[in-house]
């Protein structure tokens, strides 16, 4: 005499698994292998991953992303700036890395990757040569120049900053908003020099973006109402290193300090309704306002 079929409720992933489990969401019959613990009950793989999707994203006290507390965009920019420093290395042999003279013969030399991406108004490279430089139509030196240094020193002190620097304002803006932050600070200073030092004397370095950062986190530290105090002694250690050390671009660390500084207070007092509008339309104000002082700086260059 045969057995009369089972009645029981299988999964419906695994169809040869009888359970008597369900989902809390679906309400289908899931075996041990598919239940995923809920807040109540157990959910089915295919609950958990809508769940994921339509899940509000949590935010930081700026409006961005929490994502930014594994530090994804500060690693990214250390890694360029390193990669960077590589090949000019290769381009242009070990001098390149130090010995070339300039803070006690450690720094390094000038190379074909430093003379392409450095700030230069508009000058020739050699004598007679033809002219290069922003005035001649190279605008990407505006961005490029802070990603190139003059040796392993000059690199080594900029990424230190922005290892420190950089991790606690990605974790306190988020990584899209603290990019912004990074790069108009740093075109910031890049214009800064542009327009105020000679068109033949180049300039380069992370340290434009670097300046920008330190008063973004007194900016931001005050708007947590969290303590500035210990920040102010690095302020001034920074500043004090960029009138007394010679051949040190003064115009760069100092527009980069104020464009970091005003972007932080962009992004940190924006109020909280329509914040992301207004911060983005600030921030887009801020890049028109160098590009404009960038544009005239050419027109008497050419003029």
């Amino acid at each position: 005499m045969s057995e009369a079929p089972s009645t029981a409720p299988v999964c419906y992933r695994h169809p040869s698994r009888e359970t008597y489990i369900r989902c809390t969401r679906c309400d289908r019959p899931i075996c041990p292998d598919c239940m995923n613990e809920a807040s109540v009950g157990h959910q089915c793989p295919e609950c958990v991953s809508e769940g994921k999707r339509t899940q509000r994203q949590a935010r930081t006290a700026f409006g961005g992303s929490s994502i930014g507390r594994a530090g994804y965009a500060t690693q990214a920019l250390i890694a360029i700036n390193v990669l960077v420093m590589v090949i000019s290395a290769i381009a242009g042999g070990p001098r390149a890395i130090a010995g070339a003279g300039g803070w006690f013969g450690l720094m390094g030399d000038d190379t074909p990757v430093t003379r392409w991406a450095s700030v230069l108004g508009y000058a020739p490279y050699v004598l007679g040569g033809p002219l290069h430089g922003i005035a001649a139509g190279e605008w990407w030196r505006l961005v490029t120049a802070m990603f190139v240094h003059y040796g392993v020193l000059h690199l080594l002190l900029n990424m230190m900053l922005l290892w420190q620097l950089g991790r606690y304002l990605e974790e306190k803006l988020g990584p899209l908003r603290f990019l912004a932050l990074y790069l108009l600070a740093g075109i910031g200073g890049n214009v800064a020099a542009y327009v105020t030092t000679a068109p033949n004397a180049p300039a380069a370095g992370a340290s434009t973006s670097i300046f920008g950062l330190v008063l973004a986190m007194i900016v931001v530290n005050r708007r947590l109402r969290l303590d500035v105090t210990q920040l102010i002694p690095l302020l001034v250690v920074n500043l004090i290193f960029t009138f007394s050390v010679p051949n040190v671009s003064v115009a760069g660390h100092l527009g980069g300090l104020v464009a970091g500084g005003v972007v932080a207070f962009i992004l940190a007092y924006a109020p909280a309704r329509r914040r992301t509008q207004i911060q983005a339309a600030g921030c887009a104000a801020v890049f028109v306002v160098l590009l404009i002082a960038a544009v005239m700086r050419t027109q008497i260059l050419l003029g």
